[in-house]
């Protein structure tokens, strides 16, 4: 029963500890790469493990410069990412190990998909769980 008591609280801390790491990886790693452009005050960003999937739905506005920026922990490899309307038509593809920003000018205001993929590893003797952040920055057009 002691062991409950003392493991319980540990247990209901983890998520916390695991947050505050994506956290510092993304402001560390993942901030420097908007360079020149102004992050919006969304965190988006989760810990996700090989073959998981994540999408986000985010807003641009007409008349402005975009970079996406796309971050994965490198305990995850790489991960794919697809930028689609919401019609499900593709804009770009991309991969976090190739190129992992995408810089644009919206023309109209309009909603995009980010969809993520973190691909299976192909011989990992362990699952290990990484962060996978998407950071938008902007500057306004001339």
């Amino acid at each position: 029963m002691k062991l409950i008591k003392i493991l319980l609280p540990l247990l209901m801390l983890m998520p916390l500890a695991s947050d505050a790491q994506c956290r510092a990886f993304t402001k560390n790693q993942c901030l420097p790469q908007l360079d020149g452009y102004v992050q919006n005050d969304n965190y988006n960003s989760a810990m996700l493990v090989p073959g998981d999937d994540a999408e986000l739905l985010l807003t641009f506005y007409g008349g402005k410069e975009y970079r996406l920026v796309i971050c994965a922990h490198p305990i995850l490899g790489s991960a794919d990412y697809e930028v689609t309307d919401t019609n499900g038509d593709s804009i770009f593809k991309g991969n976090s190990a190739t190129g992992n920003s995408f810089d644009f000018k919206m023309v109209n205001t309009q909603q995009l998909i980010v969809k993520l993929h973190v691909p299976e590893q192909k011989s990992a003797v362990s699952v290990h769980e990484g962060c996978v952040s998407v950071l938008v920055g902007s500057k306004e057009s001339n």
